[in-house]
């Protein structure tokens, strides 16, 4: 030990400026996560472990220097889960990885066995006859591929938002869809389903990749399958949730505020470290970052909001409850790796805004697009209902859909070097869109 502090005293002597080439790493957002991971853990939206997630970010947010704090309460549709049990019957028993979806349909206590029905695509399930299904369980596989801006999971998606949906119309008793993931862990892949009107709910679950290739193999060689399931989760109405907000106040508090969002509710599987932790986590410690050598011009608000993942209740209320003027609506949900594109919705008349907005990100080798923007559920309502301008930081979500969802969204899975690039990002636009005296137009 003694050694390594000559060695650090002489490199000081022989190197004066060296102690102040590197600042000292900014811990905020990691120990955000951390926090909340730890000490809240999962917080199944309409749940006592939500409550307790939005108890611990208001004082969080008061501790570090946020002003207005309030959590705000609302209600919600949630899913209540039970037990999760599957296993192949025939031609050989073995217990399969599954993960009920939310608003599933309920199995008895003692679940059910049927005959498995393959089918490869949603497309293939839509095309079965009516009544063809009756009291069969479907096995719908449709496998997601990786993208760097997560695209796959728009289309990939609808096997789990509409396939059960599709299946019950057909008569089917339940179905089993392949996760909507990425990954080749024995880790199902949660996440909602949607029931239409007059549609009658099954019970529904997703299956690991793994256990769904095995039953493919099964089927590639002409086996005929049969499985038990047991789903005795429930769905349950107008539960409590709710939405945290706090403000770093502007120098001109006349001048409508940027909005900041993420979502403090996770699925119940993992510890939500990425899905939505690290979004609390940057949009946080970057507004502070923002502000670090004094006020911005216009305040910068902070939204936490709940129940997005069942549904996105605390974005509605929101908008709902602030009905005054923002400005413009920016949304981290997508993890914690790499910024690499911006893209910008911006009335014509802030073009010079948006240009400075790309310079700011151009060292951190952020790209400027032209895609469509976005903002994401929390933010979206209030976007929708103002008109607002819109900023969208894609990360590198080559990798994301490996881990959303699942057991394995923890904090041992955020990258710390990712997670200070992107809240460079964040400060670095918040430094030029909160510092903007012109008037920053609806974007339609």
């Amino acid at each position: 030990m003694m050694a390594t502090f000559r060695k650090l005293a002489l490199l000081a002597a022989l190197f004066p400026g060296a102690a102040m080439a590197a600042p000292p790493a900014d811990d905020t957002a990691w120990d955000f996560i951390a926090g909340l991971t730890s000490e809240v853990g999962q917080r199944l939206a309409g749940s006592e472990a939500e409550a307790r997630g939005r108890a611990w970010a208001a004082d969080k947010l008061k501790a570090m220097g946020f002003r207005n704090v309030a959590i705000e309460p609302a209600t919600t549709r949630a899913y209540v889960r039970g037990t999760d049990a599957a296993r192949l019957t025939v031609p050989v028993p073995q217990r399969l990885a599954v993960s009920a979806l939310g608003f599933s349909g309920t199995t008895p206590d003692a679940g059910i066995e049927a005959e498995v029905v393959y089918f490869a695509s949603l497309d293939a399930l839509q095309a079965a006859p009516a009544g063809s299904l009756t009291g069969k369980i479907v096995f719908l596989d449709h496998a997601m591929r990786a993208a760097q801006d997560g695209s796959g999971y728009g289309p990939y998606g609808q096997a789990r938002r509409a396939g059960p949906a599709v299946a019950s119309t057909k008569g089917a008793a339940a179905i089993v869809i392949r996760s909507i993931g990425t990954d080749s862990h024995r880790n199902p892949h949660t996440g909602v389903t949607n029931w239409p009107a007059g549609v009658t709910p099954i019970p529904a679950a997703a299956m690991s990749n793994p256990d769904a290739d095995m039953l493919v193999r099964l089927i590639g060689k002409g086996k005929a399958l049969r499985m038990a399931l047991t789903l005795t989760g429930r769905t349950a109405e107008s539960l409590p949730t709710g939405n945290v907000i706090g403000d770093l106040p502007g120098r001109n508090p006349a001048l409508p505020p940027i909005l900041v969002g993420c979502h403090l509710d996770s699925w119940d599987l993992g510890t939500g470290a990425l899905d939505d932790g690290a979004g609390c986590a940057i949009v946080t410690a970057a507004a502070l970052k923002a502000q670090s050598a004094g006020p911005t011009l216009r305040t910068i608000r902070v939204l936490l909001a709940g129940a997005e993942e069942i549904g996105a209740a605390g974005g509605a209320a929101y908008a709902k409850a602030h009905p005054e003027r923002h400005a413009l609506a920016m949304e981290s949900d997508s993890g914690s790796d790499r910024i690499w594109r911006v893209e910008m919705k911006f009335a014509p008349s802030n073009a010079a805004l948006a240009d400075k907005v790309a310079a700011s990100l151009a060292p951190l080798g952020i790209v400027r697009g032209k895609g469509e923007v976005e903002g994401g559920a929390d933010v979206g309502p209030v976007i929708k209902a103002q008109k607002l301008a819109v900023i969208d930081l894609t990360q590198d979500m080559t990798h994301y859909f490996d881990i959303h969802h699942t057991p394995d969204d923890t904090l041992d899975k955020i990258d710390r070097a990712a997670l200070t690039q992107n809240v460079d990002a964040w400060a670095a636009v918040l430094g030029v869109v909160a510092n903007a005296a012109e008037e920053i137009a609806p974007a339609d």
